[in-house]
């Protein structure tokens, strides 16, 4: 759930921290060597990041309102003033443990809609919400607790520069940010599973193998600012918002602090963390009073909170976890893949899949490292974030093969055995592994849900009212509780009207421009204008600094002017306009057309940070004017 007792780091604070955390890893050794970590026990649980959302489907920065109203300690907050998370109790592995599980998701779930409702707004669960907005992603909408803070102002001192994003997909999305808040693009959903320190090795191996598949069939992550890119674009966008690495000179390898791993583990759970304090900097420090050799001599568990601390700044996709139960310390492995969404039956679904898996796997495959490359693992793993249900995956003994085929003849049943010998409760077993096969046989993930909606009103209304009737679409049909396969595609009306969706220019202005430099000739915008049917056409620099605008009325004029006309060699800057009027993506579109107005001109283009992202024209205005028509006359 994370620690919020942080404090910003200064050199004196660094090394009392750095010998705090190597002190609590020389601990966690001598518990592993006097067997003070709890085995035979196996415990599952799981966390829910939850978007906040407002009756215009768009993000809800309303956090702290939430927790009061809630009450509850199973929420807690997230980076970002529009997240939430719950978690679950840990449960046995065993009979009835996952129905519990989904109750106990659904209860707080409940729960955390009635709060919702009271304060006018919804809860979304889906990978990444697609009416966020880059503007969106603002201070402003950080989260006033210190370790937030603290954390980006460590990030930014190790970077040195603004973060730079490029993820490729059927859409192509090249953006920069100046702060960790892109993280808060993503929610997942997160499970976790109780292992022993003697088997934590090859579990977590396993663990490893089986993400791409256990992957590939859950996406539920392919849009990302209106752009269509990987099926789960959770993967690629959340190793870079925190990425600290900045280019050097030379080819020096440099490890991300969101990553698969390097290699498979060979010892122990210390070789993680001594991996990550060796290759990653302390960001955050907190008050620990506790002397940890002191209370193992004791006979007591230590918290190990420096260790704790310091693992949470460390995003693995399969992450080792120190915990303590009662009195008893434990190891846990988390799987942090899994996107949230589409519904809860979905999600406790994928959680069987894992468990069934990791339960089986081990008698079937034996040590995987013996029968799968780490590499192989690895390119898996992006494969099916990239392709979801269409990758080919590299597996032992079948060479290349299909995710569907892999997951429908080989996985699918191994999971079965696996929970079969937990005892877990065998309606359970059909019901949830049901959930997958028919998820995978159909083809109908949350991902291809999101997709075949988008595709389904192409054309249809504004970029910003199909989103926000994906998102809407997505939260009617969690409340009605139905697995994602089963789900129609969303229909634009469930937006609301477009209205709701016309209130900002980032909503509607266009970001496909044509733009000139400063040097072309003329004859250049001129064919531009005619070969695209547009009137405008945006001056900029080669760092898409605007530096003005030609109209095609300043072209009229031009031709008619001596020595001005065809084969005369003018550059543009002898021709256009220097003194534009501009909007910016958070202008108000009333602000936007009072400003047209106001000075007679017919676009406006769109400028963030001194750079061109876009523009609108009087067109764009027009469209809406004939949609507020078209629905007057229907009535």
């Amino acid at each position: 759930m994370g620690e919020h007792d942080v404090r910003e780091l200064d050199a004196e604070r660094l090394r009392d921290f750095t010998r705090r955390l190597l002190a609590d890893l020389r601990a966690l050794e001598l518990l592993l060597e006097h067997g003070f970590i709890e085995k035979g026990v196996r415990r599952i649980g799981a966390e829910q990041e939850l978007f906040l959302v407002d009756k215009r489907w768009r993000p809800a920065p309303l956090a702290v309102e939430m927790m009061e109203q809630i009450g509850d300690d199973h929420y807690t907050t997230e980076l970002a003033r529009f997240n939430l998370e719950f978690n679950t109790d840990p449960m046995t592995f065993g009979g009835d443990c996952l129905r519990r599980m989904e109750r106990q998701m659904n209860e707080l779930l409940a729960k955390g809609r009635e709060a919702a409702d009271a304060l006018g707004i919804e809860l979304a669960m889906i990978g990444i919400l697609p009416t966020l907005e880059k503007s969106d992603l603002s201070l402003a909408n950080m989260t006033p607790k210190p370790r937030y803070f603290a954390l980006n102002d460590a990030m930014k001192r190790l970077r040195g520069s603004d973060y730079e994003f490029y993820i490729k997909g059927l859409d192509e999305l090249i953006v920069s940010h100046d702060s960790v808040m892109v993280e808060a693009c993503n929610t997942s959903f997160q499970a976790h599973y109780q292992v022993g320190p003697d088997e934590f090795v090859e579990l977590y191996n396993l663990t490893q193998a089986l993400a791409a598949p256990v992957l590939a069939g859950a996406c539920n992550s392919p849009l990302l600012f209106g752009k269509r890119l990987w099926r789960e674009t959770r993967i690629a966008l959340f190793q870079q918002s925190v990425d600290h690495r900045a280019a050097t000179p030379h080819l020096r390898e440099q490890a991300p602090r969101v990553s698969f791993g390097r290699h498979w583990v060979d010892g122990s759970v210390l070789e993680i963390f001594r991996e990550d304090i060796a290759r990653f900097r302390v960001l955050l420090s907190a008050e620990i009073d506790e002397d940890p050799f002191a209370m193992i001599r004791a006979n007591q568990i230590p918290n190990l909170k420096a260790l704790r601390l310091h693992n949470g700044t460390i995003y693995r996709w399969t992450r080792p976890c120190y915990g303590i139960l009662g009195d008893k310390a434990h190891l846990r492995i988390e799987n942090r893949i899994l996107p949230a969404g589409p519904s809860i039956l979905d999600e406790v679904a994928n959680a069987a899949f894992w468990f069934g898996l990791l339960a089986g796997g081990s008698r079937h495959y034996g040590d995987i490292r013996r029968e799968l490359d780490f590499d192989a693992a690895q390119e898996n793993f992006m494969a099916a974030a990239r392709l979801g249900m269409r990758a080919q995956l590299t597996w032992p003994g079948r060479a290349n093969v299909s995710a569907i085929d892999l997951i429908l003849e080989e996985l699918l049943p191994l999971a079965r055995e696996g929970l079969k010998t937990k005892e877990i409760a065998s309606e359970d077993i059909d019901r949830y592994l049901g959930v997958i096969e028919e998820r995978v046989r159909t083809k109908r993930s949350g991902s291809q849900w999101q997709l075949d909606s988008l595709a389904a009103m192409k054309d249809q209304g504004l970029k910003a009212e199909r989103l926000a009737a994906i998102t809407a679409g997505a939260v009617a049909r969690q409340k009605q509780g139905d697995p994602g396969h089963l789900w129609p595609v969303a229909r634009l009306e469930e937006a609301g009207g477009w209205e709701k969706h016309f209130s900002r220019v980032e909503q509607f202005m266009t970001t496909d421009l044509f733009t000139v430099g400063p040097e072309d000739v003329i004859d250049l915008v001129a064919a531009v204008m005619d070969w695209k049917r547009i009137r405008y056409v945006p001056v900029e620099d080669a760092h898409h600094h605007l530096l003005g605008l030609v109209t095609h009325r300043q072209l009229l004029r031009l031709i008619s002017q001596p020595g001005k006309g065809p084969g005369a060699t003018v550059p543009v800057q002898e021709v256009m306009k220097r003194d534009v009027q501009v909007a910016t993506p958070e202008m108000s579109a009333l602000e936007a057309i009072r400003l047209m107005r106001q000075h007679r001109v017919g676009c406006l283009p769109v400028v963030q940070e001194e750079k061109l992202v876009g523009i609108v024209t009087e067109n764009d205005f027009l469209g809406v004017a004939g949609q507020l028509l078209e629905d007057e006359l229907s009535h």
